[in-house]
């Protein structure tokens, strides 16, 4: 008889841990917390959302103060009206966003988003909603450990359905800053929205509940490029969100007032509530690490635990890490804060910046765009003049009504036929066709320079010099 086959190494030998690609989403319960550092955050929360919801409410010559018109190609911005012409300045603009993100991250790290990036002001408003439906921290993890039941259906009911409204509302507002708002509102009444802005509301309002309501810190900590290359602006003298490690370890419970030298303990407790705090869920004792958004939340906690301790504040604080080993105070941290990195980003951001207000202050208004009617040869008319046809589209960029005058300059005896004032209404431009006229003998064969002078009417110290050709036949 033959004996039994021996069993596979795979049926004998022990189960072996499945590595995952992914780490599996520990739910972040974030506990409430008071301080200077919240006080900030919450003073840039009113301050960015009174500005974001106000704006298209605010009127200004009798139109929003703030439209970004698509449907007619103009950008009204209080008293001032772009063109698509004028995406230069919107180039400036953006190259000034990025120095100020350079230097106010080098300076002091993530400022922007602790304080002021759109993720962490809507993750504060619908976390304050969550905490003022479900409760504090404690009732929050109790209530989703909770069978699911009437009460628990109502509570997260009504949470979901206020932060559903907060972000419509976020998707309407976001909507008003590109179509008028008063058109907005017309079709609200009667829900006949345009297919675009019925789209643009949904689309908004739908990311903002997402990353708001739902992914939260998962944002920050995937999503965001910010957190990948922030490290890059980083230096030892920049100031970051940091632990004393030489005087919080060890750490160990200890009754209030205990002296830590008596019990061989630093001055950390290890009563986690840094952690409880933090937006993103990490342990800052650990280290810098690039999950931190440098909320400060933990320091106002820590801070907290410090008093009831009756031990000095700052275990958490603003330092650097040149400060942490060399044992620097304020004064010579803001010493090195100023250093040649900072001092060149300012110097960039200050010439770009105030480059950008000369040319906002000495920006014409007016422009004009001079083709030659490619259609229409040159030719001779009568009294011996050569005639050229061209089309002028003239751009009135204030918001009045002007009347302009045109001449024609370069070549002897050269005229306008036919030259009347033209009026161009407020904020918008008017094409006109004029023909000129040279005499056969005032040019060469070819082609000449000739301009067009044109000045409104009521400000004729405003010449604006286009130059065109002018073709004499060969």
């Amino acid at each position: 008889m033959n004996s039994p086959a021996p069993k596979s190494q795979a049926a004998v030998s022990p189960p072996q841990e499945q590595d995952t690609l992914y780490a599996v989403r520990q739910k972040v319960y974030m506990r409430a917390v008071s301080g200077i550092f919240a006080t900030w955050r919450w003073a840039l929360v009113w301050i960015t959302q009174i500005i974001f919801y106000g704006l298209p409410w605010l009127m200004w010559n009798d139109r929003q103060a703030v439209l970004l018109h698509l449907t007619e190609r103009k950008f009204y911005i209080f008293g001032w009206v772009f063109w698509p012409q004028d995406v230069f300045f919107l180039a400036i603009l953006l190259i000034i966003s990025a120095y100020g993100l350079f230097f106010f991250t080098a300076i002091a790290g993530r400022l922007w988003c602790g304080y002021a990036c759109p993720q962490t002001v809507y993750t504060e408003i619908f976390m304050w909603i969550e905490q003022k439906i479900e409760g504090d921290r404690n009732k929050r993890m109790k209530l989703d450990k909770a069978p699911m039941g009437p009460r628990k259906i109502a509570i997260k009911a009504a949470k979901y359905g206020a932060w559903g409204a907060v972000a419509l509302w976020t998707g309407f507002t976001f909507v008003a800053y590109f179509s008028p708002l008063e058109e907005l509102l017309k079709s609200a009444s009667t829900l006949a929205f345009g297919p675009w802005e019925l789209f643009w509301i949904l689309f908004y309002g739908g990311f903002t509940y997402l990353f708001a309501g739902v992914m939260r810190e998962q944002v920050c900590k995937y999503m965001c490029p910010y957190a990948r290359f922030q490290a890059v602006m980083f230096d030892p003298d920049t100031l970051v969100i940091t632990y004393d490690e030489s005087r919080g370890e060890p750490r160990g419970a200890r009754k209030k007032g205990v002296d830590p030298k008596a019990v061989s303990k630093g001055d950390c407790v290890d009563c986690g509530i840094c952690v409880q705090v933090c937006p993103t869920g990490i342990d800052i004792r650990q280290g810098l690490q690039y999950e931190c958004i440098g909320c400060a939340a933990c320091i106002d906690a820590c801070d907290q635990v410090m008093d009831k301790m009756e031990y000095p504040r700052g275990l958490i604080r603003y330092s650097t890490e040149n400060a942490i080993k060399k044992g620097w105070g304020s004064k010579e941290i803001l010493v090195h804060v100023f250093r040649p990195r900072t001092l060149i980003y300012a110097t960039v951001l200050v010439i770009i910046s105030l480059a950008f207000v000369w040319g906002l202050a000495t920006r014409d208004p007016l422009r004009v765009d001079v083709m030659r009617d490619r259609m229409s040869l040159a030719r001779e008319v009568e009294g011996g003049m050569i005639e050229n046809v061209y089309r002028l589209q003239v751009m009135n960029m204030t918001e009045r009504p002007r009347t302009f005058v045109f001449e024609a300059t370069g070549l002897e005896g050269v005229r306008i036929a036919n030259n009347q004032p033209i009026e161009v209404g407020a904020a918008s431009t008017q094409s006109v066709n004029m023909q000129v006229l040279v005499p056969y003998d005032a040019g060469k064969p070819g082609a000449n320079e000739v301009f067009f002078v044109v000045y409104p009417e009521d400000e004729p110290g405003l010449k604006l010099r286009e130059k065109t050709t002018f073709l004499f036949p060969r």
